[in-house]
């Protein structure tokens, strides 16, 4: 049953309390002081606290509180905390919500606001335990993972990736052609580089080909090499893709650029394994592992003519998908502190720009854009002008030195406190379900209450 700890040493507030709860079939448990209310929370399971902020009489700073606050905080530091008070200064509350308190109610309070909080954070609460778990069981599957394959320095944290990554692991044994699907930028490579560490070959060489880069008329020596004087300019032999690549894995990216003529030559050596070098008339056999990679539709592209089926089912004999970095929400911020290493950390609003970016360059967009802040940011800490993203952009250009003056930014921030004051009305009030219909964290929304002067 869902449990909330009441810790407030006026025997009526907790009265009061336990009989709203109680006809919201919400059990609760009470401490008239701090040290009563840690030891409670040691001895069972606890899903909420509403702490009081003065425990002293005549005493109104809140001091109490707030150190009662950060011992909740270091022990259980996953527990929503709302703070229950009659000191309502706005400012000494915001610090308490930028150190992780959920909310705070000002006594007298509404029971309809209060409940409405509650019910929210226990929901929220128990979202937050369903989601720890599944990252655990995660954690746990990605651990054995790497303990069986080699998965390199790929990071990711979201299932759709989990799912490419074990599905490469699984046939990267198979000397069967793989096909690895996604937008540019995904993550292809990565997976590349997994199937190949995992082969049965993995110390042969793995050679990347970027199809689309080939000139139509060097397509055959490109990739099966030629003797000297085989065409104009060839004055000394040239070694191909598919001999570099013998006993290791050959890489064919973005395949369906791959003209037409290419594909022809390309698809005899898939089906006899063999194949001579441009102006030669000695056959070789292709001792290589063929995976191809395309950011196109290639199922369209048959329809239209410009790839060929049966090459296409050659390549395909097992696709793996990569999915876009927008539907792998979960994989940007993991993917970020990686590329920032050490030294640096990203703020709670850069944080918030990155997952709502849309990314539609993925993961090197991503790399690009974490490379260009660690050069910018002139502090320890990563913002969003750092960062660059349009959103950014378009917030510096209302919010800052080279923001429209005078009518122009007044009409831009009366904007922005009409959405603040739209959203908390639409809640009810209750700050978290506000900040969340604006896509916000709770303490950025508080910032933007006291940079406007409102008050919940």
């Amino acid at each position: 049953m869902r449990t909330v700890l009441v810790i407030d040493d006026n025997p009526a507030v907790a009265s009061a309390l336990e009989l709203l709860f109680g006809l919201h079939d919400i059990r609760m448990r009470s401490a008239s002081a701090p040290e009563d209310g840690l030891a409670m929370l040691e001895g069972e399971g606890v899903d909420l606290v509403i702490a009081d902020m003065n425990f002293s009489a005549d005493t109104t700073s809140g001091e109490e509180g707030a150190a009662l606050f950060r011992c909740i905080r270091e022990r259980h530091p996953d527990l929503p905390v709302i703070l229950l008070t009659g000191w309502t200064h706005l400012a000494s509350a915001v610090l308490l919500i930028k150190a992780g308190a959920a909310d705070y109610i000002a006594k007298p309070w509404d029971n309809e606001r209060l409940l409405t909080t509650v019910e929210n954070l226990l929901e929220l609460s128990e979202s937050n335990r369903e989601r720890s778990r599944l990252q655990r069981v995660r954690r746990q599957r990605r651990e054995q993972l790497s303990q069986r394959y080699d998965l390199g320095d790929v990071v990711f944290e979201s299932e759709a990736m989990e799912a490419a990554v074990e599905l490469a692991c699984r046939v990267a044994r198979a000397p069967v052609p793989v096909l690895i699907s996604g937008p540019s930028g995904a993550g292809k490579e990565r997976i590349a580089t997994i199937l190949h560490a995992n082969s049965a070959t993995p110390r042969g060489p793995m050679v990347a080909v970027n199809c689309g880069a080939l000139p139509p008329e060097l397509i055959e020596a490109e990739l099966f090499g030629a003797e000297a004087g085989a065409y104009t300019g060839a004055q000394r032999a040239r070694t191909g893709r598919f001999e570099s690549a013998d006993g290791g894995t050959l890489l064919l990216d973005e395949i369906g650029n791959l003209p037409l003529s290419g594909q022809v030559k390309l698809l005899r050596v898939l089906e006899t394994g063999q194949y001579e070098p441009l102006g030669s008339s000695r056959t070789r056999t292709a001792h290589t592992r063929i995976v191809s990679a395309s950011n196109a539709d290639l199922a369209a592209m048959i329809r239209d003519g410009r790839f060929r089926e049966d090459l296409y089912y050659r390549l395909n004999v097992i696709e793996i998908a990569v999915s876009p970095l927008a539907q792998r929400t979960e994989d940007i911020l993991p993917l970020a502190e990686h590329f920032l290493g050490g030294g640096r950390s990203l703020t709670e609003d850069a944080r918030e720009a990155l997952l709502r970016h849309g990314w539609p360059g993925n993961v090197r967009e991503l790399r690009n854009a974490i490379e260009r802040a660690k050069l910018l940011a002139r502090e320890g800490s990563i913002t969003p002008m750092d960062l660059n993203l349009p959103s950014a952009r378009a917030a510096d250009r209302t919010g800052s030195a080279g923001a429209p003056a005078g009518a122009e930014r007044r009409d831009a921030d009366n904007l922005r406190r009409e959405a603040i004051e739209a959203a908390l009305r639409e809640a009810g009030g209750n700050i978290s379900r506000a900040a969340q219909s604006l896509g916000m964290s709770r303490q950025a929304f508080y910032r933007r209450l006291e940079r406007f002067g409102l008050r919940p």
